[in-house]
Formats: C-alpha cells, sequence, structure tokens
C-alpha cells in the first residue's frame, strides 16, 4: 500500500494529501454506459465489460484520445484471478458514482498484465520509483496524456478511506487537479523518471569478464541464510515457491554432492506438498502461502507455477526415491490435463482464487460435511491425517486440508496397518473430491499464453521422462502442436489466444520459454518438426530481440510499440528471466545444431548480467543454472536405433538424475536433421557421448554407456 512519497532520485514533489483542498467541481452521476472491453479476448477485460466505467484498451486509440481532451491516464493493471483486484472492482469500478468521476475526469485504460507483461513491467517499476514500496495488483497508476509517463501511483486503493489509504473515488479530483494545476512540477518530475529508467538499464562493462565458480558459493550462501529450516521455504510470509532458488539447490547436489543443497530442496519440496498450498484432493499449487507454514494459501492456480513444480518434483523423486513426490507429480499432471488443457490443446492460464464472492470458498470444509460424506472408518484416516480432528485454521470456523502428520502416525494411532490407511484415505479422497466438483467451481480463465505454454510443455515433458509416462508427454506434444499451428505465424510468434483469436506480438518470454520447453521435449520422444520449430524461435530472438551494441535481449522485439523504457530483465521474479533462459536454451540448442552463433548470444547475456548476479547472485539463480553448462558445457548423448530397441537404454538412463546431461533418442529413418544429430544407424543401438565439441566413440553396450553416465566422468 502506498502514500504519496519524496523521490528516490533527488526530485521532489508535493503531492496532494487528504487535507488538501481544490476548487474543482464533481461532476454528476451518469448513467452506466457500454465500454469497450466486451470485444478483448481477455476474461480479465471481459468482466469489466459491464462496469459503468468507460474502458478502454490500451492501445493508439485510447491514448490519442487521453492527448486529444487533454485528460491523464488512469491505467488499472490486473489479472483475472487476483482477489484484491476483484475487491476494487466491486468497490470502486461498478460503482455508479465513482465510474462518473473517473469518465469525467480520466481516459480510462484496462490492462491485463498477463497479456500486456511489457506494459506491466514498466509501469510496476514506475510505482516502485516513486512510492520506493512494492507493487502488485491491481496496479493503479496516473500517466500524463502526452507521453503516458506516470506521475502518481498505487495499488489497490478502497473506496472510502481505510488502510491508512486515501478513498478512491475522493482521491481522483484531487489527482486530477494536481495534473491540471502543476504541470512544471510534473514536467520535472516525469523527466527525472525517464532518466531513472536509463540508469536501471545494464550496461556492458569494457573490461573482460571472467566467471568464477565461487558465484555458486555465494549464491548458495545467500539461499542458506534465507532457508527456513522448520518449514522450508526462503525467508517468512507471504511465502512463494521459489522453483528456481530449488532448482539451483538440486543441480548443485548433482555437480557438488552438496547435502545441504539436496536438504534444502527436498525439505521446501516435501513441506509444500503437506501444506495446504497443494491440493490434496484435486492436484495443483497455489501461487503462494499467506502464512510461513504453508498451511493457508492464497487460492489461485497459476499455470506458470506448476509447470516448474511439476518437473522439480519428480526430480525430487528421482533424487530421494520418496513415493510423495510421485504422487504429487501425478496428481499435479492430472490436474493439468484434466481442468487446464483445452480441447485445441493449449494450456489455460490461471485459476481463481474466488468462487460466490469468497476467497477459498470451493477448497475449504466443515467436519462434519466430511463425516457425512464418508464412511467412519475412511473419516477417521481423513480427519487425523488432514487436521480436520483439530481446530479450525480458516475464516468462519472452516477447515483447510493439509497433513498435520505421517500417514503411518495415523495408522499406528488407529491400531491398523498402513496399508490399510492407504486404502481408506485413497476412498476417502475420491469420495470429497466428487462432492467438492458439486461446488460452484472459481473461474478459470481460458486464454493460452504462449509463454506459460512453453513453462508447462518443459514440466510435462520433464515428469514423463522421469515417470515414463507417455500420456503426459502427448499431453505436452499437443499444446506445442496446437501453438505452431495457432500462434507461430509468418516466422513470428503471437503471444495469447483466445476465442479462436490469436494475437499480441510476443515477447521474450514466449520465446525463451518455448524454445526451452521444446528442448526438453525433444528430449522425451524426438521430433523433426519440434527442432525445426525450436531453430525458427532462436533465429527470431537473435534477429528481433538482441541488443548488438552491449548484448542480451530487450524483452520486446525491434518492431514492438515503442513505450517509454523498453526493459532487459535479468532477475528472476514469478517466473524466471527471460534472458537467462534464452542464454540456457540457446546454448543447449547450440550443442544439437552446431549453430555456434546461438552460443555467443548466449554468452553475451552473461558478460552483461553477470556483475549483476555476482553482486546478487540469490536473486539470479536461473542465471547461474546456465552459466553452469557455460563453464562447464552439458553431457550430450545421442542414441541411434530402432525405437522399440532404444527404449530400454532411454528406461536405464532416465532413472540418473542429472540435470547437465542432455539425451536424445532418434529412431532410425527420423528426416531433417542437424548434422551433429544424423549419426550412422546399424542394426544395433549406438550411443555417442560428447560433451561441448568433444566426443567418445560410439558405444555399442548398454552398460557401458551406464557406467559412463554413473561415473560422471568423462574421458
Amino acid at each position: 500500500m502506498v502514500h504519496w512519497n519524496s523521490l528516490p532520485w533527488g526530485a521532489h514533489v508535493a503531492f496532494p494529501t487528504a487535507n488538501d483542498v481544490y476548487n474543482f467541481p464533481l461532476p454528476s452521476i451518469q448513467a452506466a454506459m457500454p465500454n469497450r472491453l466486451a470485444q478483448e479476448t481477455s476474461p480479465y477485460l471481459q468482466q469489466h465489460a459491464d462496469n459503468p466505467v468507460d474502458w478502454h484498451p490500451w492501445g493508439a486509440k485510447a491514448l490519442a484520445l487521453a492527448r486529444e481532451q487533454n485528460k491523464p491516464i488512469l491505467l488499472s493493471v490486473g489479472y483475472s484471478a487476483c482477489h484484491w483486484c476483484h475487491v476494487m472492482a466491486h468497490e470502486s469500478f461498478e460503482d455508479a458514482d465513482t465510474a462518473a468521476v473517473m469518465n469525467e475526469l480520466f481516459v480510462n485504460i484496462k490492462v491485463d498484465r498477463e497479456e500486456r507483461p511489457d506494459l506491466d513491467q514498466i509501469y510496476q517499476a514506475a510505482h516502485h520509483m516513486l512510492t520506493q514500496r512494492s507493487g502488485g495488483w491491481p496496479l493503479t497508476m496516473f500517466l500524463s496524456a502526452e507521453d503516458q509517463t506516470p506521475f502518481y501511483g498505487g495499488t489497490y486503493f478502497p473506496k472510502t478511506p481505510r488502510y491508512n489509504l486515501p478513498g478512491f473515488k475522493d482521491l481522483l479530483p484531487r489527482v486530477a487537479a494536481f495534473y491540471r494545476e502543476r504541470r512544471e512540477e510534473l514536467d520535472r518530475q516525469n523527466a527525472s523518471l525517464l532518466d531513472a529508467f536509463r540508469r536501471t538499464e545494464p550496461e556492458k562493462t569494457s573490461a573482460e569478464i571472467l566467471p568464477s565458480s565461487a558465484i555458486f558459493d555465494t549464491a548458495f550462501a545467500a539461499l542458506q541464510l534465507s532457508f527456513d529450516p522448520t518449514n522450508g521455504g526462503f525467508g517468512g510470509a507471504p511465502k512463494f515457491p521459489h522453483p528456481a532458488e530449488i532448482e539451483f539447490c538440486l543441480a548443485r547436489y548433482a555437480s557438488t554432492g552438496n547435502q545441504d543443497a539436496l536438504h534444502i530442496a527436498i525439505t521446501t519440496l516435501k513441506k509444500m506438498a503437506c501444506g495446504g498450498i497443494y491440493d490434496h484432493l484435486g492436484g495443483g499449487f497455489s501461487r503462494y502461502s499467506v502464512d510461513q507454514y504453508w498451511m493457508i494459501p492464497h487460492f489461485e492456480k497459476m499455470l506458470y507455477d506448476n509447470g516448474p513444480l511439476l518437473r522439480l518434483c519428480a526430480d525430487a523423486w528421482q533424487v530421494s526415491g520418496d513415493a510423495q513426490f510421485k504422487q504429487v507429480a501425478a496428481e499435479t499432471a492430472a490436474w493439468v490435463m484434466r481442468d487446464m488443457q483445452s480441447p485445441e490443446g493449449g494450456y489455460y492460464s490461471t485459476i481463481d482464487a474466488d468462487s460466490e464472492h469468497e476467497e477459498g470458498k470451493f477448497y475449504v470444509w466443515l467436519p462434519e460435511e466430511a463425516r457425512q460424506s464418508l464412511l467412519p472408518e475412511e473419516y477417521a484416516v481423513t480427519a487425523a491425517l488432514y487436521g480436520l480432528a483439530g481446530e479450525a485454521n480458516f475464516e468462519d470456523s472452516h477447515w483447510h486440508l493439509r497433513i498435520v502428520k505421517p500417514l503411518s502416525d495415523v495408522a499406528r494411532d488407529l491400531g491398523i496397518t498402513e496399508q490399510v490407511a492407504s486404502e481408506r484415505l485413497s476412498s476417502a479422497r475420491v469420495k470429497l473430491f466428487a462432492v467438492r466438483e458439486q461446488r460452484v467451481h472459481p473461474g478459470r480463465d481460458e486464454k493460452i499464453l504462449t509463454s506459460w505454454n512453453g513453462l508447462m510443455i518443459k514440466g510435462m515433458a520433464r515428469a514423463g521422462i522421469v515417470f515414463g509416462n507417455q500420456e503426459w508427454i502427448h499431453s505436452a506434444q499437443r499444446a506445442v502442436d496446437f501453438l505452431r499451428a495457432t500462434l507461430w505465424k509468418n516466422g513470428r510468434l503471437l503471444a495469447t489466444y483466445k476465442d479462436g483469436k490469436a494475437h499480441l506480438n510476443a515477447y521474450l518470454d514466449d520465446y525463451a520459454f518455448m524454445l526451452d520447453g521444446l528442448i526438453e521435449l525433444l528430449q522425451a520422444n524426438f521430433r523433426s518438426e519440434d527442432l525445426a520449430f525450436a531453430q525458427g524461435l532462436a533465429d527470431v530472438l537473435l534477429e528481433q530481440f538482441e541488443d548488438p551494441t552491449n548484448g542480451g535481449f530487450f524483452f520486446t522485439s525491434h518492431d514492438h510499440e515503442k513505450l517509454i523504457h523498453r526493459p532487459k530483465p535479468g532477475h528472476d521474479n514469478a517466473t524466471p528471466s527471460g534472458n537467462s533462459i534464452a542464454a540456457f536454451a540457446l546454448q543447449r540448442l547450440a550443442y544439437l545444431t552446431g549453430n555456434m552463433e546461438y552460443s555467443r548470444a548466449a554468452e553475451s547475456v552473461f558478460k552483461l548480467f553477470y556483475p549483476h548476479a555476482e553482486r546478487h547472485p540469490a536473486g539470479f539463480s536461473s542465471l547461474l543454472s546456465a552459466l553452469a553448462e557455460h563453464l562447464n558445457p552439458p553431457e550430450t548423448v545421442i542414441l541411434r536405433g530402432e525405437a522399440g530397441a532404444m527404449k530400454l537404454w532411454q528406461n536405464e538412463l532416465r532413472k540418473i538424475y542429472a540435470p547437465h546431461r542432455i539425451i536424445l533418442a532418434i529412431p532410425a529413418g527420423t528426416q531433417k536433421l542437424t548434422n551433429v544429430l544424423d549419426k550412422p544407424v546399424h542394426n544395433a543401438v549406438n550411443a555417442w557421448v560428447c560433451r561441448g565439441v568433444t566426443c567418445l566413440a560410439p558405444i555399442e553396450d548398454l552398460q557401458e554407456l551406464l557406467s559412463i553416465c554413473k561415473s560422471g566422468e568423462f574421458a
């Protein structure tokens, strides 16, 4: 929550306060009018189509209107699963009096941050500069009509003064008057803000960068300091999954044998799997926990969290053999295919936190409701395991399910075997899920985002590889086939699809995440068309996103709409950095194609961002994962032979956790291979093991190959 504030770069503006009085007449109440959002593809924008606010989507028409009428822009950014976005909409945007003030004083623009992450990045950063506070959603920014530079902003504003915040309706005329009467001050502030944006851009250093392995030690030490040894995870409440950091710890264990790194990763995933952040009846993880114990989540489910977490649960099982990770991976994959995959093949975006205007209502229970749905012996196990026998842990004396004790302890306390307890629990979960399915479901945002699909494609492919599950691999292939047919047009990606319409120029994350997902899918089931698609994506990355002067990749393409800032993100946020994933995937693709331009572009990312990662390594886990393969090239195993004969070899190799190994099984007769992959096919299966551009002699014996792979030694 934000207040008026002095600016961090030295300029100072006397922002209006609740005590300031301006001679500015309030408009009379207007009748609700239709707005322009009904024709948009975004469900979030469609949610506001019937507001009495005269909303515009972001675009040239709305920006020109603001200039013509000399009105400031009220920019509201959110997304469909956002609880506080719904609250502000209900309090203010559905209110005729508030809408009348908005319509009279501003040109009002609604933005779905999931469709327009370029705008969200810029104005979240501006919010932080203006207020020195973290942002969030809904994001409420007031922009100059001339060039869309923001001059004031906040996140959620209540309708009337509350939470030490001004009332939104009362704030609006003060902001408009301030914009009208203090333009010279605002012009100076805007110039300072734009200069601050320029100074946030990473600059290429003239000195030669020599990355050192010491940065991995420094990064891990920082993660150790923030690790919660009791509850797992990093930091306190609210607690987020941080999959990039977990992946970094698992990979560090694989590379160095560091048991502390393994403990951090496994403990965090285990605590999450037991906690309420995981949906114990339907599968899948919620966005974050409001407490430090993973007990009560913010109930929205995001595709971009569940893709990486699915992959990490598969890896955790591979490393630890813990059956719970296998169960969670299977249930999450089932949820994805049941609830998140469209009939056309692409994956939907989010599940709302709210149903019937209440957060979490779909998920929580009263013990009596569960008792009536189950046999007594089933309820005894369920109540003891999920905490229904204890005190309520949610609002209005409701219970949210989480594992409070191991099933073995439950069985012992009830005087039954663990096998019997497991059978009763399985039966109970089926019944409770069926009861829950009869409730009013939370809303689902059914737009298909290219970038988030890339994350889930990688998650499903990786889990399919680890568990040998062809159904999950096929799910990922369906998503790729849909995206290639629908969002890959004239050699360029589009960012979003819904209701038969694909549109919006794609962003760095769309290309990087899809490229990364394709490389994982090639390891699950090699298809020449997927390799060609990956090369096409990589070529556009270099042509349209790379900065030829300073290196790295811009978030938007060279032919994108001109905005007040062009970000070049290197730091991980809710999703991994697009620059980091691009570097990781490009250098892997270089080893599969022999195209060293991909490797050169990846190296430019490291040169640009390494100084930043060296100063703050804990925020660059994805970059460090990519850097690890730059310093020590991944091991590539190419299998050639008949598909059936190669299956045994694949099954044995997938048992070994080796995050820095690429395994491709290419059946005989496969066409359109690169020179690197076009190995001769003999009667038996043959394997070629390479590191970087150095390869061993062909291997015809499976046990010899396994010995090399298990030893980790390349001689």
